[in-house]
């Protein structure tokens, strides 16, 4: 067994006994992604083996989900196999083979902190009129056996390419969300978004949102993580930096200001990592200190 997998069973095993005291050890089968499922709460392949486990059970969230929705609660858990400073448990909420939530359980002082956020993000976001923008919305937040728990409505999801425009526009109406100064969602990337079927956006986990912030953050952030998937670190930051006056010409920015926010953009993600204690791109030293430099270098 690799060290990643072995990871993965152990938190499982213990995420199952902290959600389903006196359960024993539950039975975990292998599932496949269901289309309603955002990319962003499975791993981005095939389901792995002990990634998803239903566990009943009295005195279990399944129960407490049960009193909060008022009705018999079946739960799927899923955890993703990454090991991240933000990771936690996310549950199916089900009740007669309908999907009712998707429910977020904070069971560190980090993923509880993430939790909170979210929920006031979410609730802010409720009170606007937004127009191409669809959130889920909160339809519970509260805890259990000193865990939070956060449940959000399920979103529509259909797979499809995000129309450039469309994904524009959005950027455009989250920024406006700010009020005085712009606000960015935290992680506009291309798995935390869907096109829906009446022209609009649907974006998920707004742990990350805030306010005051430069304006297009979100389509610098979108650029940086497409170009993770096919770059290095180091050449990733090199290459937001280089396009950031093509990616937010269409909001307006100009070329001086757009080449600032992306730094600002880098050094941001490298403060947040630093602040989760994680380093998915490594030492900042080796991918954000050269780009610095070089843009010191040209003023």
């Amino acid at each position: 067994m690799s060290r990643d997998a072995a990871i993965r069973l152990d938190y499982l095993d213990q995420t199952v006994r902290l959600l389903y005291p006196g359960s024993g050890s539950p039975r975990a089968y292998t599932v496949l992604p269901h289309a309603a499922v955002p990319r962003r709460m499975v791993p981005r392949r095939w389901w792995h083996p002990w990634s998803s486990v239903t566990v009943p059970g009295e005195g279990s969230i399944a129960a407490y989900l049960g009193e909060v929705f008022g009705r018999p609660v079946e739960t799927v858990l899923h955890v993703r196999p990454a090991v991240r400073a933000n990771r936690k448990p996310v549950l199916e909420a089900r009740s007669g083979g309908r999907l009712l939530a998707f429910v977020k359980i904070g069971d560190s002082a980090r993923a509880r902190a993430l939790i909170t956020a979210e929920a006031a993000a979410l609730r802010r976001l409720a009170g606007l009129p937004l127009e191409r923008v669809v959130p889920p919305a909160v339809l519970h937040h509260g805890s259990w056996r000193e865990l939070s728990v956060l449940a959000l409505s399920p979103l529509p999801v259909r797979r499809g390419r995000v129309p450039r425009r469309l994904l524009l526009d959005a950027v455009r109406e989250i920024a406006a969300t700010g009020g005085p100064g712009a606000a960015w969602h935290g992680d506009l990337a291309p798995w935390n978004m869907s096109p829906s079927r009446d022209g609009r956006l649907l974006v998920w986990d707004w742990e990350r949102y805030e306010l005051s912030v430069p304006y297009g953050f979100d389509i610098v952030h979108h650029f940086f993580q497409r170009a993770l998937r096919r770059m290095s670190p180091p050449v990733a930051a090199r290459a937001c930096v280089a396009r950031a006056a093509r990616e937010l010409a269409p909001l307006g920015v100009s070329d001086a200001v757009a080449r600032q926010s992306a730094l600002r953009y880098l050094i941001a993600l490298a403060d947040r990592h630093a602040a989760d204690g994680h380093a998915p791109l490594g030492p900042p030293e080796t991918w954000l200190s050269p780009v610095v430099d070089h843009e010191e270098l040209l003023t």
